[in-house]
């Protein structure tokens, strides 16, 4: 196999599926030639991102996934998707790892944002993900680099968050529409923001399953999964029938 992109999963395995269900799908392949060249790293193994940027656990993460890298740059990938948003943490460190591009989840995801709400009018974006991303600003500081006022969830709003996380998703694998809606509704209505950005890939399964329309959500993961396709369809040596995603360059 040659011009393929290597996926680091597993973190956890139900968003992977996700991820991997929405390139397949937004592809639009016509045959079985045209879906993408690819390889999942489903690496369950890695410990919690959130529990060790918390120190509530010992076991570092950043090996596991170094090894990774390292084992998708020897086979050869032309790209890599790091499918989680807290992983990005370390994002300076994988890529200083590896001469292989690795798409930046958080950047993608503002980029997509600037585009269709741009901040001279929308300059409140609410950000729902895993403490560890807020503790540590994976998304505050591109969201603010790009011109807008970082909005936190509030506690009670963040409880909700990390129970739809933890204990639906990750421990249970199930999705509870109406708590995941409940929780849109009082992040918008609590904070006064003018736009939400789903950063955390549990939240993106759930808006695969449940598409939010009341106000203007921004899921991250699917904007890395368009970019990914971009990309693929840029390594095809014969142009595909399909039309590329308008999805921008997400490389710093």
């Amino acid at each position: 196999m040659k011009n393929f992109f290597a996926v680091l999963g597993g973190m956890g395995s139900i968003a992977t599926e996700s991820y991997v269900r929405l390139v397949n799908k937004y592809t639009h392949a016509q045959s079985d030639q045209e879906f993408l060249d690819y390889v999942v790293f489903n690496d369950a193994s890695v410990p919690d991102r959130t529990a060790y940027i918390l120190d509530q656990s010992n076991p570092n993460p950043l090996p596991f996934i170094l090894d990774d890298i390292a084992k998708a740059t020897q086979i050869g990938a032309s790209f890599i998707v790091l499918a989680c948003n807290t992983a990005h943490y370390f994002y300076d460190e994988f890529q200083a790892s590896t001469p292989v591009p690795i798409l930046h989840m958080p950047h993608l995801a503002v980029e997509s944002l600037s585009k269709r709400y741009p901040a001279a009018t929308n300059p409140r974006i609410g950000f729902l993900g895993t403490v560890g991303s807020i503790r540590e600003g994976v998304y505050r500081r591109e969201i603010e680099a790009a011109g807008y006022d970082f909005i936190a969830p509030p506690d009670a709003i963040q409880d909700k968050v990390t129970y739809l996380i933890y204990e639906d998703i990750k421990k249970k694998n199930y999705l509870d529409r109406d708590l995941y809606f409940s929780t849109l509704d009082a992040m918008f209505a609590e904070t006064s923001c003018d736009a939400v950005i789903l950063g955390c890939t549990e939240l993106s399964v759930l808006a695969e399953a449940f598409p939010y329309t009341k106000r203007p959500v921004v899921d991250a993961q699917f904007e890395l999964a368009q970019e990914s396709i971009r990309r693929a369809k840029a390594l095809r040596t014969t142009p595909l029938k399909s039309p590329l995603p308008s999805s921008p360059s997400s490389e710093r």
